[in-house]
């Protein structure tokens, strides 16, 4: 029972992490160094999470993410708004990749039968 709470822990530790970069990059007034002082922030709060072995695409996807902003903030790229871009578009595909599996039933779905005779 203690893996499965450690585990549900560090997913919801790492789910909050890609909410408040989402937050901050999603902003209108968008300011890298209010970024960065977040991201350095929730990265603490991470790390004193225990890290867990994950299986799934989605949550390896948010461990790799958490990995991208952290490299991304000691490198100190020069373009913000670049920067502001690529990790935009990392947090949109985890999102696609969180609900890929959502399953849409068709509404009409006797309609559109053709058995062929």
């Amino acid at each position: 029972m203690r893996d499965k709470e450690a585990r549900v822990k560090y997913i919801r530790a790492l789910e909050r992490f890609l909410g408040s970069c989402v937050n901050t990059l999603k902003n209108e007034n968008f300011e890298y160094a209010l970024f960065v002082k977040r991201a350095e922030k929730s990265l603490k709060t991470l790390q004193k999470v225990e890290a867990v072995n994950l299986d799934s695409r989605y949550t390896n996807a948010l461990q790799n993410y958490a990995n991208l902003v952290a490299q991304t903030i000691a490198n100190e790229q020069k373009d913000p708004q670049e920067v502001q871009k690529r990790l935009t578009k990392e947090a949109n595909l985890l999102e696609k990749e969180k609900y890929q599996g959502s399953y849409k039933k068709e509404k009409h779905k006797a309609q559109g039968f053709n058995d062929g005779y």
